[in-house]
């Protein structure tokens, strides 16, 4: 990560850093090797991330308030693994409706396979959209 931030001073890039792929979980962990959790492996790599100036990461939504806590909202919180109520999961394991993903605190969604596998990618958009619209965005913490 150091070398990328090093290689993207000066340009307009936003640098994404990549925590635990949505298509894996705990068992997936303890089967590479790992020694911690999904959770914690996610905040030890979005605070790296953040001391290393990088400009978002990448994570489930289930953990996007960690992040957002361990990066002091400083970053962008970009979430694959969205799928509408009902979709197929296809290969993901940690999915997140796009109004959920909203509401954990993630400000980027990533939606591929519902749009694009949609018999009518036009309509599946604009369901999308209106459920992203219901999210309830206001801060609970005041």
């Amino acid at each position: 990560m150091a070398g990328a931030v090093l290689a993207a001073k000066g340009s307009n890039l936003t640098l994404l850093a990549v925590t635990v792929m949505t298509s894996m979980d705990e068992n997936d962990l303890m089967e590479a090797g790992y020694d911690r959790d999904v959770e914690s492996l996610v905040g030890v790599r979005s605070f790296q991330a953040k001391e290393l100036g990088m400009g978002g990461i990448v994570c489930s939504a289930h953990e996007a308030s960690l992040v957002h806590r361990m990066t002091e909202g400083s970053m962008a919180i970009v979430t694959p693994g969205i799928r509408p109520k009902g979709a197929d999961i296809g290969d993901q394991k940690r999915v997140v409706t796009p109004k959920d993903a909203l509401e954990f605190g993630s400000t980027h969604l990533v939606i591929g396979r519902p749009i694009y596998g949609a018999k009518d990618p036009e309509k599946a958009v604009q369901a999308i959209v209106k459920e992203m619209a219901s999210a309830d965005l206001s801060d609970d913490e005041e």
